[in-house]
């Protein structure tokens, strides 16, 4: 059974939104999960909340927030992580290692819950930030990567946005 905790409308603190019009629908995983998220432990060497994903890269990447949000007719599944040890500075994972884990997250975990939950999304989304930020807040001390996917046959085809 799929029950649904709260919902909430997710604010940018500047001019551009960071969401689409209507908001997102979200489901906050803290070492247990709620809503859709509870599912996501069924899927397999997939773990919720403190427990590290595999990545390419070795980084310790842990899964924050699943948020599912209405486009003006369209459906975009967020999935959120922090990842820690990002960064642009020396000795930090940089974009371009950073970039595979987020393609990596995509296909072993992204396409599995949408086919799980029965989802047609126009785009998976996929962030990475070195700290828990609220969705729709301005960081501007934080380090956060984002990618965007669409799925086609079970696969993450980038999208350039």
């Amino acid at each position: 059974m799929i029950r649904s905790v709260r919902h909430r409308t997710a604010r940018a603190h500047s001019t551009a939104r960071a969401i689409p019009e209507g908001g997102a629908c979200r489901w906050r995983v803290r070492g247990r999960a709620l809503g859709l998220m509870f599912s996501i432990l069924s899927l397999p060497s997939i773990s919720v909340g403190e427990t590290s994903l595999p990545v390419p890269s070795g980084q310790p990447v842990h899964l924050s927030d699943v948020l599912l949000d209405n486009n003006p007719g369209e459906l975009w599944v967020r999935f959120r992580f922090i990842a820690p040890k990002i960064g642009a500075t020396v000795g930090r994972i940089g974009y371009d290692v950073a970039s595979n884990d987020m393609e990596h997250l995509c296909q072993t975990l992204a396409v599995a819950y949408v086919a799980q939950h029965d989802l047609d999304p126009a785009l998976v989304v996929i962030s990475l930030s070195d700290r828990p930020i609220q969705f729709g807040d301005a960081a501007p001390d934080a380090t956060q990567f984002f990618e965007a996917y669409r799925l086609e046959q079970s696969r993450c085809i980038w999208e350039g946005l």
